[in-house]
């Protein structure tokens, strides 16, 4: 019962967390030009391969995430995607009043973002999704320690000597 509702959640997180990426990311690949005219206008070089990349990660690793397909790669990269978007377009540092708040907050609120992703990356996608249905129904879990394991012997037995 505890696996289910551990499963449900991580589901539940990733859908969540794709949530925030994916509708972007579909209307920036429908107006890719216009979002490279906007990474030119704050200095990004390379504006037109950056924006590509931007829309390739942030349309490809939600659907990644939700179907729970190479949870590592995914995860980093979408961590790194949202760290990085918090630090170029929400530089609230150049500016003042209200308009350094509102700027603050949605870079504060990317980089939450980009926490979750690289927890996501962490703790994998749980049993209820591809990498889970891959690997039997359940995604792998710590075992516990057994009570007559070692910590030591890399959990080989010594061989014993034979009574003769």
């Amino acid at each position: 019962m505890i696996a289910r509702a551990h499963d449900a959640t991580l589901l539940a997180a990733r859908l969540f967390l794709a949530a925030a990426l994916l509708p972007t990311g579909i209307a920036r690949a429908l107006n890719v030009s216009g979002f490279a005219l906007t990474l030119a206008s704050e200095g990004v070089p390379f504006p037109n391969a950056v924006a590509t990349t931007a829309v390739v990660v942030q349309v490809f690793g939600p659907l990644a995430m939700i179907l729970g397909v190479l949870p590592r790669i995914t995860g980093v990269a979408l961590g790194l995607f949202a760290a990085a978007t918090a630090c170029v377009l929400h530089s609230f540092w150049q500016l003042s009043g209200p308009a350094m708040v509102a700027e603050r907050t949605l870079m504060l609120a990317d980089l939450g973002l980009a926490g979750g992703y690289l927890l996501y990356a962490v703790t994998g996608p749980g049993g209820w999704s591809w990498q889970g249905w891959r690997l039997g129904g359940t995604a792998p879990r710590a075992k516990p320690a057994t009570k007559g394991s070692t910590k030591s012997g890399g959990g080989r037995r010594a061989p014993q000597a034979r009574a003769a």
